[in-house]
């Protein structure tokens, strides 16, 4: 689960506070494991400065608290406040940057090659996939896999992310896919052909972080036609 750590202080000396920040980032640079880090100065209050630093864990962000560096800036930090600063630390239970993360995860997954590796990561247990191109939907993990197995079977293939947008609890994700036909596909023996596809999902999450629902748009009517099995 994602981890933030909302640092708040007091200071006079908000310059000499950045420089100190830039300090940390390139001293601590290949080993500090922070993700994403915004600093804001309060409208109402020049003195009051708030950092906000994200991990991917409560565990990755104690391994960076305990370097070495990141000790010695605190001390310096603590010279430049007014006050001594507080820390929150808030496990992120909802964040719709961390959906597309997780589009993306599931599209990755789906792709790589050897063994499928388990879903549960990124699709809760009763998933349901709308696909136009199946005659029924794909409900529940063992009926998602199904479908995956089949298309893993026939192609090797991988996706390209072009777009995501996020809007509340939806993610929509254009992509583009690429694949050699290695294998039986609708009753179509192997050819060897290199093919590429366009099209879109939309994913559904729950405030956990995992999808619930999806709905595809693709080219598969493109892919037939360039295997000769439509005109």
């Amino acid at each position: 689960m994602t981890f933030v750590q909302i640092i708040d202080c007091k200071t006079s000396r908000v310059d000499d506070l950045n420089r100190l920040m830039d300090r940390w980032v390139e001293q601590t640079k290949g080993k500090r494991t922070a993700t994403h880090s915004i600093v804001g100065k309060d409208r109402s209050d020049a003195s009051h400065v708030v950092e906000i630093v994200e991990f991917p864990s409560y565990d990755v962000a104690m391994q960076n608290s305990q370097l070495p560096e990141t000790d010695r800036i605190f001390r310096e930090m603590v010279a430049l406040c007014d006050e001594m600063p507080t820390f929150t630390d808030l496990d992120v239970v909802r964040d719709e940057q961390m959906y597309k993360a997780t589009s993306r995860r599931l599209l990755e997954l789906i792709s790589t090659s050897g063994e499928l590796p388990p879903l549960d990561e990124v699709l809760a247990e009763g998933y349901r996939d709308h696909d136009p191109n199946s005659p029924s939907e794909a409900h529940g993990m063992d009926a998602v896999r199904r479908e995956i197995e089949m298309w893993r079977g026939a192609f090797d293939f991988d996706f390209t992310v072009e777009d995501q947008l996020a809007d509340g609890d939806r993610v929509c994700t254009r992509w583009t896919w690429k694949g050699t036909h290695v294998g039986d596909f609708m009753g179509i023996q192997p050819t060897g052909m290199e093919l590429s596809a366009t099209g879109m999902v939309v994913h559904r999450f729950r405030e956990d972080g995992k999808a619930v629902e999806g709905w595809w748009q693709y080219d598969l009517l493109g892919v037939m036609e360039k295997l000769g099995a439509v005109e």
